[in-house]
């Protein structure tokens, strides 16, 4: 089995990528739904109506399975080779893990409300929970490339600027918007 252990790897890193694009697309698409209800109402139906087709099949035919692939080829490479289990950093990187599992969560019953036409939520927030995959993904790549637990201080540390920068580059967007609008 251990001669199959860098195709399984390989796997499981494209369908993290794939799962990662859904999450990364689908608040977007969210942000384009809420935004088709500031325009005139046909319009706004019939932009509203597409967006609904492209959450569902985004969500259902690329992110709900790479999420589920993903995680199956995870497993597989933990069955393989156990000794990860014992290491610090992959603690770490299972508690990412389970946080993106939150987001995920979440998110599918955002996509659940937004299927209803039940927006509950701003262009705004979705603009600013668009990130949250993308702290994860941070800390994930970071935590599985350099293996490093004893320094999580530092990389915590890293994962907060990094998201006030996020924040900083939202704030200044939305300015510019404000003034083009």
């Amino acid at each position: 089995m251990i001669a199959y252990y860098g195709y399984i790897k390989a796997l499981h890193l494209i369908f993290m990528v794939a799962w990662f694009a859904g999450l990364f697309y689908m608040p977007r698409l969210f942000i384009y739904h809420i935004e088709a209800g500031a325009r005139p109402q046909a319009e706004g139906k019939v932009l509203s109506d597409q967006f609904r087709i492209m959450e569902r099949r985004l969500w259902y035919i690329i992110t709900w399975p790479a999420a589920v692939l993903c995680t199956f080829f995870a497993l597989w490479l933990l069955w393989i080779n156990p000794a990860l289990l014992q290491q610090g950093w992959m603690h770490l990187k299972l508690g990412f893990i389970a946080l993106l599992f939150a987001y995920h969560g979440k998110t599918h019953q955002m996509y659940l409300r937004f299927q209803g036409d039940d927006i509950r939520y701003t262009s705004d927030f979705m603009r600013i929970w668009n990130e949250g995959a993308t702290l994860v993904l941070f800390a994930v790549v970071f935590l599985a490339v350099l293996k490093s637990s004893l320094q999580w201080l530092y990389g915590l540390a890293g994962l907060f600027v990094l998201g006030g920068l996020l924040m900083l580059g939202i704030r200044a967007y939305k300015k510019v918007r404000e003034r083009k609008g």
